[in-house]
C-alpha cells in the first residue's frame, strides 16, 4: 500500500504541477458593445476523416461533461478549420497498457470502418502504479504494432515521469515514447499535458486530470500536429461511364 501511495504521489507530480494554492488568472472581460461581428464559420470540406482516440481517463473525460473530453474538443476545433472530422472516444479511465492491448483488437474490429488515423495515449496508469517500462514499452509496442499491420497511420502521444520517481526509472520511461516513435515511424506529441503542467487552475482536485478549460488548452496545444498527422483525404472514386 506505501508503494502504491508513492506512485499516485508520484504520478500526481508527472502529470500535474501540484501548487494548488497558485492563483487562479481571470478571464478577460469582454465588452458586447465594442466587440466586433463573430468570425465566420469556416466551411467543412471534403469526404469524412474517421480518428480513433484510444487511450485511458485523459481521452476519456474523466470528470467531465459529456462533449468536454479531449476527443470531443479536437473534432470541433478539426471541423472549425474546414476538416471533416469524425473521432471515435475509445478512452477507457484507469486503463494500463496491458488492459488496453487486450482491447484494441475488439475496438479495430467494431468500428464502422478503418481509421484514418488512431491517436494513441497510454502510460500514465502504468506510471501511476509503478510497473516497469520495458512492460510499458512492449504493451504500447504491440498497439503500434497491430496498428500497422492494419495500415492504420498513428500518432502517439507522450507522457513524462516525475524526477522523485529516480533517474533510472525517470530515464526508461521518458525514452520509450521517442524510441516507439521512432521505431514504428509514427508523429509523436512530446508531452500530452504539457499544456496544464505547473497550471492548477486548468486541473481538477486530484491534480491530474484537466478541467474543461484544461481540455481546450491541449487541444490548443496539439491541433497543429494531429492536423498534420492526418493523412489527405482518398480522392473519390467516380464510377466509369
Amino acid at each position: 500500500m506505501k508503494r502504491r501511495r508513492f506512485w499516485v504521489l508520484a504520478g500526481a507530480v508527472a502529470l500535474a504541477g501540484c501548487n494548488s494554492d497558485a492563483p487562479s488568472t481571470p478571464a478577460p472581460s469582454v465588452d458586447s458593445e465594442t466587440a466586433g461581428p463573430p468570425a465566420p464559420e469556416v466551411p467543412v470540406m471534403g469526404p469524412e476523416r474517421h480518428i480513433l482516440a484510444f487511450g485511458d481517463s485523459l481521452f476519456a473525460g474523466y470528470g467531465l461533461n459529456e462533449g468536454e473530453s479531449y476527443p470531443a474538443k479536437l473534432e470541433l476545433a478539426l471541423r472549425a478549420k474546414g476538416i471533416n472530422a469524425r473521432i471515435a472516444n475509445a478512452g477507457v479511465s484507469g486503463d494500463t497498457s496491458a488492459a488496453a492491448l487486450q482491447r484494441l483488437t475488439f475496438t479495430l474490429d467494431n468500428q464502422p470502418q478503418a481509421p484514418d488515423l488512431a491517436l494513441v495515449e497510454l502510460g500514465g496508469n502504468d506510471l501511476l502504479r509503478g510497473l516497469s517500462p520495458k512492460e510499458t514499452k512492449a504493451n504500447i509496442g504491440a498497439i503500434l504494432a497491430e496498428l500497422k499491420a492494419r495500415k492504420i497511420p498513428a500518432m502517439l502521444m507522450g507522457m513524462r515521469a516525475p524526477p522523485n520517481a529516480g533517474a533510472l526509472f525517470q530515464g526508461q520511461f521518458d525514452a520509450l515514447y521517442p524510441a516507439l516513435a521512432e521505431q514504428y515511424g509514427v508523429p509523436r506529441v512530446p508531452f500530452f499535458m504539457e499544456a496544464i503542467y505547473g497550471k492548477p487552475d486548468l486541473q481538477q482536485l486530484d491534480h491530474i486530470h484537466p478541467t474543461a478549460h484544461g481540455v481546450e488548452e491541449m487541444v490548443s496545444a496539439t491541433l497543429d500536429q494531429v492536423e498534420k498527422a492526418l493523412p489527405p483525404a482518398k480522392a473519390l472514386q467516380l464510377p466509369p461511364q
